[in-house]
Parts: structure tokens; C-alpha cells; sequence
């Protein structure tokens, strides 16, 4: 990819195979080097990028750790099939139809991967501000959290944070410390809060040490943060999720019509 050159004063702080890893990285990610696709041979990405042999051999490692390609040394170097995921979140407001599957995992299944959910804690939290403010929370409010682990073939994709505000959540499933069958969205329009809107809020942000040991991630990248915020038919705000996925590995895709 072509960007604009840096101001003269502008300096790349990184050292040089981070930053050969960072432009092999883009190819990657946008399709230049499609899944299945070898890399350029050592000798013309030293010509590239004018480094040695071992800065190359750096950069590709760090590419390697990310799981991004495979290969050894001496030998050609290939993009991982099936690692780039575009999630989707149209839809995501919709509950499963009688006998059919959530849509995250039918999604999965067509790539040939399995995916799961591991439920790891539920109970009474004070959310962050962001969280807070999204739900109208004063400062020490509490609310209830529901925490997950979303596995892609028992690799950690995308861990989240769900808060409801406890008026809602008190005495109800969600505060059970088990799957909500039929999924959350159902849950809430029994409960009378019937999702109808939501709002995203994304972001790139350096993982915190509890994202970065359960995502397993593999050095200093940027995680893929979403803030959405559902509201009911009333416009109130009923949930809050926070989904932290790693940013090499996954892009979102939204779809707008014109009105």
C-alpha cells in the first residue's frame, strides 16, 4: 500500500524488522499476500527493504509468533489460511431460530473451524466509566457482568464483557453462572426489555495484562476493541459489552443502505 511520506521531523521510533513486519503485516492483512500465498524470497525482501539477511529473518519471526505465516528457515515462507476473520455484527441483535445455530457459529463452521464459548465468571461488578456512562450508572453503582471466552478451533479469539444494569438483571437468568439458553437477546424481550438499537464504539488500544494473557497474544500489538451499547424499545440502555479481539487477526465488516 502507497502512503504519504512522513514529515522530515517524523521518526519511526521501531526498530527495523518491527517495522518490515509492520508492512509485511499490511500486505497480509489486506489480501496483497492472500492466504496460501508465499512470501517474497529473503533475498528480494533484503532488496525491499535494504536490511540484512538477519533482519529479515527477525521480521519474519515476529510474523511467525503472530501466527500469521509458516515456514523455516531456508525454506519458502507462507500466509496461514483461514487466520484473517471478518466479523459481521449485523444482526448480532437477533436471537437463533427454533433449531438453528447462533449466527457467529454458523459463520465459523464455513470456514471450516469450530467455534465455542467458555463462561468464565458472573457477578456484581462497578463497570468502567465508559461502561457507566453508556448505561446512565452514577459513579459506585454496581452492575451485573457477565465474562466470556469466545475459542476458534480452542484458539482464544474475543474475550467479553457484558454489564446490565442490576434493576434488570436481579433474580433473572442472567444471574445464573451458565449459558443463557436461547441467547441474551431472547432473555431481555422476555424480561421486557426487547433489544432494538444498538451502538458501536470502536477502537484500537494496547491490551491490558488480563487481555493479553487470555487472548494469548503474542507481543506489544494492538487489540481490537467494541463497545456496544443495546438499547430497548423505550430507548433505554440495557446492555453493554465490551469484546476485545486481537487486532491482527480480525477486521469488522458494517453495511449501510442509503435512506
Amino acid at each position: 500500500m502507497t502512503v504519504p511520506k512522513a514529515e522530515p521531523d517524523a521518526h519511526d521510533r521501531r526498530s527495523l524488522h518491527e517495522r518490515i513486519a509492520a508492512d509485511l503485516r499490511d500486505d497480509i492483512m489486506s489480501g496483497e499476500l492472500p492466504p496460501g500465498a508465499n512470501l517474497p524470497s529473503t533475498a528480494q525482501l533484503k532488496t525491499r527493504f535494504e536490511a540484512s539477511n538477519a533482519t529479515i529473518q527477525k521480521a519474519l519471526q515476529l510474523l511467525k509468533d503472530e501466527g500469521l505465516v509458516v515456514g523455516r528457515a531456508g525454506a519458502a515462507v507462507m500466509v496461514r489460511a483461514h487466520r484473517q476473520r471478518t466479523i459481521r455484527p449485523a444482526g448480532s441483535l437477533n436471537s437463533p431460530a427454533a433449531g438453528e445455530t447462533y449466527p457467529w457459529l454458523a459463520e465459523a463452521a464455513k470456514h471450516g473451524t469450530q467455534a465455542h464459548v467458555t463462561l468464565l465468571d458472573v457477578h456484581e461488578a462497578r463497570p468502567p466509566a465508559d461502561v457507566r456512562a453508556a448505561l446512565g450508572l452514577r459513579e459506585h453503582e454496581m452492575a451485573l457482568l457477565r465474562s466470556q471466552l469466545l475459542l476458534i478451533d480452542d484458539e482464544p479469539a474475543e474475550l467479553v464483557y457484558s454489564y446490565y444494569p442490576l434493576d434488570i438483571a436481579r433474580d433473572t437468568p442472567l444471574m445464573d453462572r451458565r449459558r443463557i439458553k436461547g441467547g441474551t437477546p431472547a432473555l431481555l424481550a422476555e424480561l421486557g426489555h426487547p433489544p432494538r438499537r444498538s451502538v458501536d464504539r470502536v477502537s484500537a488500544r494496547v491490551p491490558t495484562q488480563a487481555q493479553f494473557q487470555a487472548l494469548r497474544l503474542p507481543g506489544s500489538l494492538p487489540a481490537l476493541c467494541t463497545l456496544r451499547v443495546v438499547y430497548d424499545d423505550s430507548e433505554r440502555p440495557v446492555e453493554a459489552t465490551v469484546m476485545v479481539k486481537a487486532g491482527h487477526l480480525y477486521e469488522l465488516q458494517y453495511e449501510f443502505a442509503a435512506e
